[in-house]
Parts: structure tokens; C-alpha cells; sequence
């Protein structure tokens, strides 16, 4: 497997800043790897570098001779009045068949591809840049948050392409289920090192977790050994017939070394606002109707969210989403129809037209102590304000200089400080990192009031949502049963779109290395259930086999420090992995065989 960028003793700084300190790894081609750390860790910085659109300070990048180079833009790259399809052959300067066979692989057809793009969603004009991307046949793919502002469909249809594609990728995300569905190897980089993990982001987080326990457990340790020594050398030193053993045990107590914690970066504390639990209606939309000016977005919504529910609001960018939360809460007036809150409704908005008006000329810690409940501690105060990223005298900064997102932060912390028994957020995630977004799931979960939200994050929606909310085709439908039902329902229509696609004679392009979908066996074909349960059994040994060999070459990865052995191990580990993958959908197919043969 060939190397096709090596990082090597890489530095740079901003100022006092840190973000790479002699920072090593390697990326192999087909490989595709999460790159996570926390916000200002210097993620964004690495890609700029591996484009060649900064410089290090010192060390190297030695970028394979055959390496190509693919960057998800983030400006639109579109002329006015333009259409896909020509925007597609301008870009690449392949002919029209091509970028349509391209264009097929994310739905673009139709008048998505012949009509203009000023009149595509932001979700279907990311769908145009991924398709003009792969035209230029990268082999190392860097996307930098690629679902922020994508809807559900659009972020599952590029899950499916990534997993089909034989390239390699470097993913920046927030978004753990997408880079648990996309990535094999996890990418972290923290105090200025970068550390390569041969596994799912959840496996290394776990680790890194494990890790910290372990060491926290030996400090522990040590410093009963050292309080024991201390108390003896005390007692002893002054007698001449303990003396020698007091010297003695005064040298083991200068080698005895607490362990150097990986955490400096704190995590997280965040708490949601401290409210009584309601019972009842806590909102009611009748035949309501929301859109701007004369253009409908939706109509006839009739629906009710009860106090203590969290409701997930979905749907395709363009829709209506953000549309129906500005309507509920009073930002938009409804066209026709009657929007009510319950008695007692205390109602907090987090959405981008909220944090543009924060008062300027106040500092961070004046505004939190603004809008924090009465009797909030000073201490609490400044956890939030640390959690949302404002340490030390971040804290007195002036809202007036603060960028867009640390704005953001701000009005989330200056929510959560709050005594609102109703939270309406818009993308809540969308400028925090990981730990901070898993701290702020676990606080909404234990909030005892409302919660109506938007977010692309679906490991935030599926930890959080107890019901869901779909914006869809002029209608707002509470969906029954579930976010998981949804998300079938969301996969089902997708995979039956690429099954039509792949019929013979059909338009679309499709993915070469796309799975067959094989033809459910007729009658006179299907299999026994005895010779199912045995390639069952024959398969889960294979898996505990597997399973062993992933572990012990993982556990010698980890331990290497030769670059050659290094790369070695972690094509063995590469190459067990997929076995073990591919075994574990064979085990998943047998299982659902046998479900239909009972």
C-alpha cells in the first residue's frame, strides 16, 4: 500500500499558539481516515498545508509523486446562470456523458442538472461540487465538515458513495456517525501531535478514555507510595539506626514520577437550565401556513409537542426547517392559521438571527452574567463560558471583536445559564467539537424542560430526539415511531432510488464498485436453515479468529517506533480489518437469511 503523504517534525504557530509541535503521520492511499481534535486545535490549518496554501514553520510534507489531490470547495465556484451539467463540463473539461454518469451517482438529474444552480438548496449544490470533484479523479479526497448544512439525505448519499470509494480520504468532522460509517482509521490532533488510530472514532475515543482512567489509576498510586515514603523519611532521618534506610527510601521517593496527564484540554462542563418538569400541551400549531412574503413554504400544519419532549425538526435542505422555527418562535409571522404556547412557556431561542444582535460594546463575562439565572454561582458561570471555549481572558473580550462562531458559542452559553423551560435551537452543533457536543447532548438529555431542534449531527439527533418532526414537500408531519424509524425509512428510500437506477437500461450513473444487489431466491433455490446455521457458526469463528489477529497486530502497531515497521504493521492491520468487516456483513446477510427461512 502505497504512502501517499508523510508528515514529518512538522511545526507551526500563531503568535504563542501552538498547533503542530514536531507532529508525525502517515497517510496511505485507500485509506479513509477522521481527522478529529478539539476547535482551534489546527485541523483546518493541516489541510491548508497539504494543499500548499500555507507553509510549516518547519518540517516537512513529502507528498507522493503520483498523489492527486481533491479539495471539497466551500465557496461557489458557479457563473451566473449557469447549470450543472454545464457548470460540470467547464469545470472539468470532459464531455457531457461523463459528467452525467458522474452526476448520477448523486441523484443530479433532471432539472437538477440541466437548470440553473442560483436555484439549488445549498444541500444540491454541494452534491454539483462533490460530482465536479471527483471529475478531476483524485486520489486522496480532503473534506473539511462536510455535512455542516447538508440535509439527512444528501449527508447518507454521500456516506453511500464514500463507502464505495476506492480512494483514499482525509475527513474533518464533528459529526461522529457520519465518520463512523465512513472512516476505518481515526486521526487526532491534540497539543500538537498527531496520533494515527487503526479504528472507528468511537474505538479511539473509547481508548483515549481507558487511557486516562489508566493513568489517573497509577497517579493515584503513586502518590500513596509517595505520602507512605514521605511519612517514613520524616520519622527515620534523624535516627542514626534508621538513617540509611531513610536515604534510601528518600532516593526512591526523587524517582517516583507522577504520570504527565493528556488532558490539559478540560472537558466540558455543561449543564442545562435548572426547571421544574411540566405536564401537557406546550405547543399547538391549527392549520397554520409559513413561508416569506407571497411564497408558501409549508401549509395546513397541525400538529403538538408536549411539555418534556425532545422533538428533532427534518427534511431535506430547502424545505422549511429553520422556516417553521422562526414561525414558532414569533421571528416570522405565520401566513395563515394559529400558533399557541402552554401557560408558564419560558421560551429560549438559539438561531443565527439571535446571536447577530448580541449587544456589542458588553465582554463576554458581563453577558453571561446577564442572562445567567438568579443565584448562579460565579464558578458555573465561567464552567459554561470555558466549555463554549472562553478561557482565561477570553472572558473579557468585547461581544463587538468576537467572530461569527465564537458569537454562536456565546449565545448557546448565555442559553444554557438560563431558567427557559423551552429551548428552540438552530444546528446547536454546528461550531462545537466533539467533546463539547457529546457534553452538550448528555445536559439536554437531563434537562427536565422542551427541547425542538435542528441538527445535521445524527449522533447528536439519536442520543437526544425522542420524536421527530419531518418539514416536507409543503407539509410538517410528527412522524410516528421514532428517529430510527426514520432513518430506515430515509436509507430505504435511497437504496430503493440506486436499486431503480441500477435496472438495465436506466439513465443515472452509477458507482462501478457499487455493491450487486443480489435477486431474493425463489423457492426451488433457497437454502435449508440447518446449512444456514452451519456457514453461520463456520462464519462467527472466523470473526473470533479475526477478531484475535486485528488485536495482537493492533497492540504491536501501537507499541512500533521504526517508520518501516510502522507502515508494515499497519498494512497487516488494514488488510485484517477488511477480512473482519467483510465477515461481520456475511454473518449480518446469513442472519437475515434465516430470519426469512423461519
Amino acid at each position: 500500500m502505497a504512502v501517499l503523504l508523510q508528515i514529518k517534525q512538522a511545526c507551526k504557530s500563531y503568535g504563542s499558539q501552538v498547533l503542530l509541535d514536531h507532529a508525525d503521520a502517515i497517510i496511505s492511499e485507500d485509506v479513509k481516515v477522521g481527522f478529529v481534535g478539539r476547535n482551534g486545535a489546527g485541523k483546518s490549518t493541516l489541510l491548508r498545508i497539504l494543499l500548499g496554501e500555507e507553509e510549516l514553520d518547519s518540517g516537512e510534507v513529502i507528498r507522493n509523486s503520483n498523489l492527486r489531490l481533491g479539495y471539497l470547495r466551500q465557496h461557489d465556484p458557479f457563473l451566473p446562470g449557469e447549470s450543472a451539467i454545464e457548470f460540470l463540463m467547464r469545470d472539468s473539461n470532459q464531455p457531457d456523458w461523463k459528467c452525467g454518469e458522474i452526476a448520477g451517482r448523486f441523484e443530479l438529474k433532471g432539472a437538477y442538472l440541466e437548470g440553473p444552480l442560483s436555484q439549488l438548496s445549498g444541500g444540491w449544490q454541494t452534491r454539483v461540487k462533490l460530482a465536479a470533484l471527483l471529475l478531476h479523479e483524485p486520489n486522496l479526497l480532503l473534506l473539511d465538515e462536510p455535512t455542516n448544512f447538508l440535509d439527512l439525505r444528501t449527508q447518507i448519499l454521500l456516506e453511500h458513495f464514500l463507502r464505495t470509494y476506492e480512494q483514499g480520504c482525509l475527513i474533518v468532522s464533528h459529526d461522529r456517525a457520519f465518520l463512523g460509517a465512513t472512516c476505518s482509521h481515526t486521526l487526532d490532533l491534540s497539543r500538537g501531535k498527531l496520533t494515527m488510530y487503526p479504528g472507528k472514532v468511537d474505538a479511539y475515543l473509547n481508548y483515549v478514555a481507558e487511557q486516562k482512567k489508566y493513568v489517573e489509576r497509577s497517579n493515584e498510586a503513586i502518590q500513596a507510595k509517595r505520602k507512605q515514603l514521605e511519612e517514613f523519611v520524616a520519622k527515620n532521618k534523624a535516627r542514626a539506626s534508621t538513617a540509611t534506610q531513610a536515604k534510601s527510601k528518600s532516593k526512591q521517593l526523587e524517582r517516583l514520577e507522577l504520570i504527565e496527564v493528556d488532558g490539559a484540554d478540560a472537558n466540558a462542563t455543561i449543564r442545562a437550565p435548572q426547571v421544574e418538569p411540566r405536564k401537557g400541551p406546550a405547543l399547538k400549531c391549527r392549520e397554520v401556513a409559513i413561508g416569506y412574503g407571497e411564497r408558501t413554504v409549508a401549509k395546513e400544519i397541525t400538529l403538538e409537542i408536549d411539555h418534556g419532549t425532545r422533538a428533532a425538526i427534518v427534511g431535506d435542505n430547502g424545505q422549511g426547517k429553520t422556516t417553521f422555527l422562526r414561525t414558532i418562535v414569533d421571528s416570522l409571522k405565520p401566513m395563515a392559521g394559529d400558533i399557541s404556547w402552554g401557560y408558564g412557556c419560558n421560551v429560549g431561542v438559539y438561531a443565527q438571527h439571535v446571536y447577530t444582535t448580541l449587544p456589542e460594546q458588553r465582554t463576554v463575562l458581563e453577558y453571561l452574567e446577564s442572562e445567567a439565572a438568579i443565584g448562579t454561582k460565579a464558578q458555573e458561570i465561567l464552567d459554561i463560558a470555558g466549555a463554549m471555549l472562553f478561557r482565561g481572558e477570553h472572558v473579557n473580550k468585547r461581544i463587538g471583536v468576537l467572530s461569527g462562531g465564537e458569537r454562536a458559542r456565546l449565545c448557546m452559553a448565555g442559553l444554557l445559564l438560563s431558567q427557559h423551560n423551552i429551548l428552540v435551537l438552530d444546528e446547536p452543533g454546528n461550531h462545537l467539537d466533539v467533546e463539547t457536543v457529546e457534553a452538550l447532548a448528555d445536559a439536554l438529555i437531563n434537562y427536565r424542560g422542551t427541547v425542538i431542534l435542528t441538527t445535521h449531527d445524527r449522533h447528536f439527533m439519536q442520543r437526544v430526539a425522542t420524536s421527530v418532526i419531518e418539514v416536507r414537500d409543503g407539509r410538517v408531519t410528527d412522524y410516528s415511531g421514532g428517529y430510527e424509524a426514520y432513518l430506515y425509512y430515509v436509507n430505504k428510500e435511497i437504496d430503493d432510488g440506486e436499486r431503480e437506477a441500477a435496472k438495465p437500461g436506466a439513465k443515472t450513473g452509477i458507482p462501478k464498485n457499487a455493491v450487486a444487489i443480489t435477486k431474493k431466491p425463489t423457492a426451488s433455490s433457497r437454502r435449508q436453515p440447518k446449512e444456514i446455521r452451519k456457514e453461520i457458526s463456520t462464519t462467527e469463528k472466523l470473526i473470533a479468529k479475526l477478531d484475535g489477529e486485528k488485536k495482537e497486530v493492533n497492540a504491536l502497531f501501537l507499541a512500533a517506533t521504526d517508520v518501516k515497521e510502522s507502515q508494515k504493521l499497519h498494512e497487516q492491520l488494514t488488510e485484517v480489518t477488511e477480512k473482519l468487516t467483510a465477515a461481520e456483513e456475511r454473518w449480518c446477510e446469513l442472519q437475515e437469511e434465516l430470519g426469512e427461512e423461519a
